[in-house]
């Protein structure tokens, strides 16, 4: 039976250690707890730096729509230049590993993916729904692109669980700005809290694929 993107994509985070569900909210306090602990990462520095930086990408994300939302031009500029050094951070981080040129094109598609998140945010702001859809269907094709590139560096990242993560990050990015631009501040903070949650399932999938890859470099 062929798995569909995000089954792909939860079975890839399970498989390379992610310790959390993918849009999963937090277990009711009631909740039993678990017979047995998840196990450690094999690379934990390296899964703590890439949970950082990815978390650096939603909370300067959303610091733009929200300085976008209230008009504050000055706080959406340092939030975009926030957005883009970040992209840097990561893209080194993938360099660090797969050398330089390697390091330049996921820059490149980082930069198209805050492309595309950026586009989304202006367009949602001026009630313009064509370009909200145009600016879907480019972060469309960029998650594929992403997708295509992980996977062909890296065996332990099969193409569509790649893609079905970055398209459900996608799509927290598209639900997070509706919520902020329509001014419905609860819807948002239930997709903050998705969204946070699967950043750590993303980062743990690349860290976890990395470390299988570079066993000794990852440590």
């Amino acid at each position: 039976m062929k798995l569909t993107p995000i089954a792909c994509a939860i079975a890839l985070g399970l498989s390379l250690g992610a310790t959390t569900p993918l849009l999963a909210a937090d277990p009711p306090a009631s909740s039993p707890a678990p017979a047995t602990a998840a196990a450690a990462p094999a690379a934990p520095k390296l899964h703590a730096a890439m949970r950082e930086l990815w978390q650096g990408h939603i909370q300067h994300t959303r610091a733009y729509a929200i300085a976008v939302k209230g008009g504050n031009t000055q706080a959406a500029k340092k939030a975009a230049d926030d957005v883009v050094s970040n992209a840097k951070s990561i893209a080194n981080a993938v360099g660090s590993f797969y050398g330089a040129p390697a390091g330049e094109q996921m820059l490149t598609l980082l930069g198209g993916h805050w492309g595309g998140v950026k586009a989304m945010t202006d367009a949602e702001h001026a009630g313009d729904t064509a370009g909200v859809n145009k600016a879907m269907n480019d972060l469309t094709t960029n998650a594929d692109a992403i997708a295509k590139f992980l996977s062909g560096a890296n065996p332990n990242l099969p193409d569509d669980a790649v893609r079905g993560l970055m398209m459900a990050h996608v799509a927290h990015h598209s639900a997070q700005i509706r919520a902020i631009m329509s001014g419905d501040m609860q819807a948002e903070a239930t997709t903050w809290k998705a969204m946070r949650a699967h950043m750590d399932v993303l980062a743990d999938a690349l860290a976890g694929g990395i470390a299988k890859q570079f066993p000794a470099k990852a440590t």
